[in-house]
């Protein structure tokens, strides 16, 4: 047994690097390294502008908006013309759109409801990309677990990588620049998802096509069938109301005044790096049961937002970072090792619509009550109740029995 374990982990490696998915990978990381890059930009060309804090969040409330609302949509055109297709149409629209941007505060004419619509559609752009994040790994790399290792290590380091060389553009040339480089990695990322070659990408019509609303109420069918499923999408709805919601402006309203914006930073990218370490656990750890190794994991999430609501100091507060990150490094890993490996093909970015769609849906809730349930109860009170709320949501999962016994399918290496 031991042996065929590491013959099977020695082989992965050459299953998991096949043309078609360093193609893919190379995608994948330049878009995150510009996504990274994207904050940064545009909290510094507002501000330089003279919108506020409530201009930024009205321009990434327009993205995030039109993401959830779109996704769905997103994944019945990703199942019906193609996921490939639709990523590389997605990335060219946002080629446009950030060109625009980038056009826009070179010469200076900031308009805040133009860029509220310039992320309006990124947002309907990245609804229409993300079903096929889900539905083309399967096709491009035979080990699935090894493969969303990879992503998800490449993508955190990415997101460490694009704000810092966002910031260096910034005070080297412009937000303007960001901009521009940003459409630049999408256009990158397109002709990577083109070189692609996927056999049979499109689905083959026999007899007439059911109708676009058939094609979605069949993903919700398919999606409601299965209940290990939208038992977790359920469960981590709440932690985005209690925990991941508030988290972001609490934690940085907590340890900016305290420590300053360097140790802000610090902690940051401790949570990045930590998301890195979960995926790169994934690649050497192969469970029988993922969900289940996935929730044992899931307890240590809520360690950053627990060690700032305890008032830590800064090391702890890191350390606490670097193992939610590395927790939901791995859980994510698990999670959609599991959806891209128990769902047929046909459905697949309908059913991943519809669970992106219900984990993000209730983010923007759990920010918009942050303030007024620290108001209420205080900021370390709801940021020490967001750690303990994972660690309830973690026993529920293990006591679900069809979350819980998932065994690991065979493509999942």
């Amino acid at each position: 047994m031991g042996r065929a374990t590491s013959a099977r982990r020695r082989g992965d490696g050459r299953r998991l690097w096949s043309r078609d998915f360093a193609l893919f990978f190379a995608a994948r990381a330049v878009a995150k390294t510009g996504d990274g890059m994207l904050p940064v930009a545009l909290a510094a060309g507002l501000l330089a502008h003279g919108h506020g804090a409530g201009g930024i969040g009205a321009a990434m409330a327009s993205f995030s908006a039109c993401f959830v609302g779109f996704v769905v949509f997103g994944g019945v055109l990703s199942d019906r013309w193609g996921a490939r297709r639709l990523m590389v149409l997605a990335d060219l629209a946002r080629v446009f759109t950030q060109g625009t941007a980038a056009v826009l505060f070179l010469t200076g004419h900031v308009v805040l409801w133009q860029i509220c619509v310039i992320g309006a559609v990124n947002g309907i752009a990245a609804g229409a990309f993300q079903p096929g994040v889900a539905s083309v790994v399967p096709r491009v790399a035979r080990d699935v677990q090894g493969a969303n290792g990879v992503l998800r290590t490449a993508e955190a380091l990415a997101m460490l990588v694009g704000p810092a060389v966002a910031g260096l553009l910034v005070a080297l040339v412009s937000a303007a620049g960001v901009f521009a480089v940003h459409a630049g990695t999408y256009a990158a990322g397109a002709l990577l998802l083109a070189l692609i070659r996927l056999p049979g990408e499109v689905p083959e019509r026999t007899g007439r096509r059911p109708g676009y609303l058939a094609d979605l109420a069949e993903g919700w069918r398919e999606f409601r069938s299965r209940t290990w499923m939208w038992s977790v999408i359920l469960l981590w709805m709440v932690l985005m109301v209690v925990m991941w919601g508030p988290q972001v402006p609490l934690t940085a309203g907590e340890i900016v005044p305290a420590h300053g914006a360097g140790a802000y930073g610090l902690v940051s990218a401790a949570l990045g790096g930590g998301t890195a370490l979960g995926g790169v656990a994934a690649l050497r750890i192969r469970p029988r049961f993922p969900l289940r190794a996935g929730t044992y994991a899931l307890f240590g999430a809520g360690a950053f937002s627990v060690a700032v609501g305890l008032g830590l100091p800064v090391p702890a507060m890191a350390a606490g970072a670097a193992l939610s990150g590395a927790a939901m490094g791995f859980w994510g890993v698990m999670w959609m090792t599991s959806v891209q490996t128990r769902v047929p093909g046909p459905v697949l970015g309908r059913i991943h619509a519809y669970e992106v769609a219900g984990s993000l849906a209730m983010m923007p809730v759990g920010q918009a009550l942050a303030g007024p349930a620290a108001a209420l109860l205080g900021p370390n009170a709801v940021l020490v109740g967001g750690g303990a709320a994972t660690v309830a949501v973690g026993l529920a999962l293990l006591v679900l029995r069809p979350v819980r016994d998932l065994p690991a399918a065979g493509g999942a290496g």
